[in-house]
């Protein structure tokens, strides 16, 4: 932990507090002590003590470690331009949570982390697209970087953009709020998908994450992915065009689509091409009409089929697992977390902490059976 002067510790309590909604009053009565003390602490003019601000962490639900490190730039820059006195939304306090997670485990050099292939990005000298043809290019680039092919579905995206350091997280904030967000760190990043819904359209909000990932926008949080306009948002209507074409690359829908339609029906089609490259209906249908494939009459239909168990059975369609559904953590992200655990560097609650519920402690390595005489080295 860095070593902060008082007073500077009094503004890092006073953000959190604002950020929990609290006034200097509820914040002291909830840890004992009178709100002239409370503006003394936050002003840097009394100390406040360690069992104190044992207190104000629990109280205004963050660690006390994290008032003691530097925030993560793109957090503080976000923050301002906000305002100390906006309150952050839901997905703004989670992303915030896991920045300062996976700032924290990079620093101990957890290389199972995997945050150096970030390098990749930063050395491939990306531009924001201006045009559509220029969003479809990124979309190549990106697979290019993320080691696939051209035509290759992408069986698990959240696996394949932590192979160029965007660590992909998700939990289930409800609807009627954000798809996901996304936070830079001082390298890599962090993103929450929103897992109340479906599967195709988590991809798809990853995907179009992995877009503001990839031209460095430091923090995002992206409401109704796919739903934006050229006139209103011309870059988020690029970086859609991106997701679509990163989930579902045009030389191979266009093949697959012609031969499948041939060979069947649009129905037929549209269920086994959605399968194929894991995206649903809608995404689908809005792929087909820009790439020309389908018209108006044919992509409302697309959008209207709905695959049942039949589907499945007599199309000998693949059911693979649930992608970003519920609570889940990155895979590097928890073999770094098993990393620390199995070398006794944070305690096994911290771990269980860190992995949020997506592991039980029977399930994190045993601790390691010490000799007898391994005593010496702490006391020689």
């Amino acid at each position: 932990m860095a070593s902060i002067d008082a007073r500077t510790l009094g503004e890092r309590i006073r953000d959190a507090r604002k950020r929990a909604g609290m006034s200097q009053e509820e914040l002291g009565q909830a840890v004992g002590i009178e709100r002239t003390a409370v503006n003394k602490i936050e002003g840097g003019v009394r100390r406040v003590t360690a069992l104190e601000l044992s207190d104000v962490a629990a109280v205004l639900g963050v660690r006390m470690f994290t008032f003691f490190e530097d925030p993560v730039p793109a957090l503080v820059s976000h923050r301002s331009s906000q305002g100390l006195d906006t309150v952050d939304s839901q997905i703004d306090a989670l992303l915030a949570n896991l920045a300062g997670e996976v700032e924290f485990i990079d620093a101990l050099g957890v290389q199972e982390l995997g945050l150096d292939a970030a390098d990749v990005v930063a050395q491939a000298g990306i531009t924001p697209p201006s045009t559509n043809s220029e969003a479809e290019a990124l979309a190549a680039k990106a697979r290019v970087l993320m080691g696939l092919s051209a035509d290759e579905p992408i069986s698990q995206l959240s696996e394949r953009v932590a192979d160029i350091g965007l660590l992909a997280f998700s939990r289930n904030i409800g609807e009627d709020t954000a798809d996901a967000g996304t936070v830079l760190l001082r390298r890599g990043g962090v993103s929450l998908v929103n897992s109340h819904m479906k599967v195709g359209r988590r991809r798809l909000a990853l995907a179009h994450e992995l877009g503001h990932y990839l031209i460095a926008d430091d923090y995002t949080v992206d409401w109704q992915v796919a739903a934006h306009t050229d006139c209103d948002v011309p870059m988020e209507s690029r970086l859609d065009r991106f997701a679509r074409a990163l989930l579902l690359p045009g030389d191979a829908v266009g093949r697959d689509w012609r031969k499948k339609v041939e060979l069947h029906d649009e129905r037929s089609a549209a269920i086994s091409l959605a399968s194929e490259f894991r995206v649903d209906m809608a995404t689908l249908a809005t792929r087909l009409k820009e790439l020309g494939l389908a018209d108006s009459e044919t992509t409302g239909s697309v959008r209207r089929f709905r695959t049942n168990q039949a589907d499945i059975v007599e199309m000998n369609l693949r059911v693979p697992l649930e992608e970003l559904d519920g609570t889940t953590v990155p895979r590097n992200f928890a073999r770094a977390v098993l990393r620390l655990v199995r070398d006794e560097r944070i305690s096994r609650d911290r771990a269980l902490e860190l992995l949020q519920g997506t592991f039980d402690e029977a399930d994190l390595p045993r601790n390691r059976v010490r000799r007898p005489d391994e005593i010496w080295r702490f006391v020689s």
